[in-house]
């Protein structure tokens, strides 16, 4: 009996131990599968970390480079093929779009490959060449020179900018005026006219960045004088040009001997004028950028056939460009509105006769204001915020300019990006 019960006992033990041999084992196995596991998600995000680092490589070689690389084949830079970083390694290739070669505003695709143990991760990065006209308003500086006299020109109540802003300076703010695009300022202060909140209280609702890194901007249009030179319109001489709803221009030119003359749009839609100041209004359907060594003068309304605010698609665009100021007439109407992204190289954009009352409405652009120094449109009472000349500034910025642009644009020497994407 006794016998019996040290059989069972020790079947007991046996089958006790059996299961705790079993648990261990099936234990072993789990922390060894969840090591495995843990080692495949660190190495995992160590690879894409690798493949992040070599977008950030691959966007540097390109700012680097003397000019826009040319031709559509994948570039393979040696410096950026298997480098060893931390655990890892990464290597790059700047692929540029099959349509570049036809195209003035290149694009490429930046594709990283980070690899860990063995694990891979790949994305890609499609950036474009900036151009100015990506920005609702830009200035070099926001002080307008009246002859020794260095004037600070001011944002107030009422002003509305609703695209990217940046200033190589410091801003001047009045009362509330509205930002609803991203501002950049290089200077670190912002100088209000009351001391600040409560009396100028600024609206950032797209936020301010201080102290951001200046951009700057060319003295020339040479691209786009070498466009109206090779397929495009050139011109010599004071020149007037309506822009017509029908898709043509009519232009005004003496050395030409042009009056009125009807004109279809240049197929690569580049007009410069040499020598010569360039009156400019009218109905534009089409693609066209006008663009002087002198001024531009805008004496009427410049409005799209095909008005963007209703229809985002539409493919009227146009650039005004001037080495010189792009001054609106004093002559202008009432509540003036400027379809077009504007760019003064050489001075301001401003208003002829700023000064005098009485005041003239609404300046409406719809594009953006990119000029060397911030040039007046019109005056008011510091103390009582009451407009006494000039026109309030409606800014509205055109939402295609995030990704597209007027022919041949100055570009900025950057890129931006246009979409990232991870490889599955």
């Amino acid at each position: 009996m006794c016998r019996r019960r040290k059989g069972i006992f020790l079947i007991i033990v046996y089958g006790a131990v059996a299961v705790l041999i079993i648990l261990t084992a099936s234990l072993a196995l789990k922390v060894s599968s969840q090591k495995r596991l843990l080692d495949i998600t660190k190495c995992s995000l160590q690879a894409f970390y690798l493949a992040e680092a070599g977008l950030d490589r691959g966007l540097v070689w390109l700012r680097d480079q003397p000019s826009y690389p040319s031709g559509t084949s994948p570039i393979t830079p040696s410096e950026l093929q298997n480098v060893e970083l931390g655990e890892g390694s990464f290597s790059v290739t700047i692929d540029p779009y099959d349509n570049n070669p036809s195209v003035y505003r290149k694009r490429y695709r930046i594709i990283s490959s980070g690899i860990c143990s063995g694990i891979q991760q790949t994305l890609s990065l499609d950036v474009a060449v900036d151009t100015f006209a990506r920005y609702a308003y830009f200035t070099d500086d926001e002080h307008f020179w009246i002859g020794w006299w260095k004037v600070p020109v001011w944002f107030k109540g009422g002003d509305h900018i609703q695209g990217p802003l940046h200033t190589n300076s410091h801003l001047h703010i009045s009362e509330d005026p509205i930002f609803d695009g991203m501002v950049k300022t290089v200077d670190n202060y912002i100088v209000y006219l009351h001391g600040g909140p409560p009396l100028d209280n600024p609206q950032f609702n797209g936020g301010i960045q201080l102290g951001a890194e200046p951009i700057y901007m060319p003295s020339k249009a040479t691209n786009l004088k070498n466009a109206a030179l090779s397929g495009g319109l050139y011109l010599s001489g004071d020149t007037t040009i309506v822009l017509k709803d029908d898709g043509t221009i009519e232009v005004t030119n003496d050395a030409r001997g042009w009056k009125n003359q009807v004109l279809p749009l240049p197929s690569n839609g580049a007009i410069f004028v040499s020598e010569g100041d360039v009156y400019v209004e009218g109905t534009l359907k089409g693609r066209l950028t006008i663009g002087t060594d002198k001024d531009l003068i805008i004496k009427n309304n410049i409005l799209y056939a095909d008005n963007p605010e209703e229809n985002p698609s539409s493919q009227d665009m146009l650039g005004l460009i001037a080495e010189g100021d792009v001054v609106v007439s004093k002559s202008a109407p009432y509540n003036l509105e400027i379809d077009a992204s504007i760019m003064a190289l050489g001075d301001s954009f401003l208003v002829e006769e700023w000064w005098k009352g009485p005041p003239k409405g609404t300046l409406k652009v719809v594009g953006g204001i990119i000029q060397k120094e911030r040039g007046p449109v019109g005056t008011f009472n510091g103390a009582t915020g009451e407009k006494l000349s000039g026109y309030s500034k409606n800014y509205v910025y055109d939402e295609r300019l995030k990704n597209q642009s007027p022919p041949y644009y100055p570009t900025t020497g950057d890129y931006i990006v246009v979409l990232w994407r991870k490889s599955s």
